[in-house]
């Protein structure tokens, strides 16, 4: 039998490569993505806690310096929110794109990967077919047909029958069994 060959085996290895690399990215996106939702959240609770210190201030006479400094305050923490929830949407738009990368680079190893189990499969039904090619001769060859090949006989305990498996022997004649 001859041994199989698969002729796109280096676009197989690189398409294998690309998509262990899309993988990899998408873990760091999706990584990277639960980093900037968490600094999100964590700006907008500085930014609500900041709000309710305000409000809670209120209820007891502030200086107008001090309004001013808890405003600022507040205007600072809400734009520091704003660019966290930006940063939390860009991440997010990274971890679809390297997700749809991901599909794509696996899409394309499955190609290579079914056109490599056709060509296996049709690599063994043509080694089959030249071991059936060669069986057939050998069936035909000048010894087989002048009975000069080996016979195969199937007996049973009456004798000489077929079908059976009781009394198999390989053989130019038939074995008698013996009987003891």
């Amino acid at each position: 039998m001859k041994r199989f060959h698969f002729s796109l085996r280096s676009v197989a290895v690189v398409r294998a490569h690309r998509e262990l690399r899309a993988r990899q990215a998408l873990a760091a996106a999706l990584q990277a993505c639960a980093e900037a939702e968490a600094r999100s959240a964590a700006a907008r609770a500085r930014a609500v806690e900041t709000a309710s210190e305000i409000t809670a201030g209120r209820s007891r006479p502030v200086r107008a310096a001090d309004q001013v400094m808890f405003a600022a305050l507040h205007r600072r923490e809400c734009a520091l929110a704003a660019e966290a929830d930006a940063a939390a949407a860009a991440a997010r738009a990274e971890v679809a794109n390297r997700r749809d990368a991901c599909i794509e680079a696996s899409r394309q190893l499955k190609i290579v990967t079914r056109l490599e189990e056709r060509a296996r499969a049709a690599h063994r039904d043509s080694c089959f077919a030249f071991e059936q090619q060669q069986m057939d001769e050998l069936s035909r060859s000048p010894s087989a047909v002048r009975g000069g090949g080996s016979t195969f006989s199937v007996k049973t305990a009456a004798g000489r029958a077929e079908g059976g498996i009781t009394g198999a022997g390989f053989g130019s004649r038939p074995v008698e069994k013996s009987r003891n």
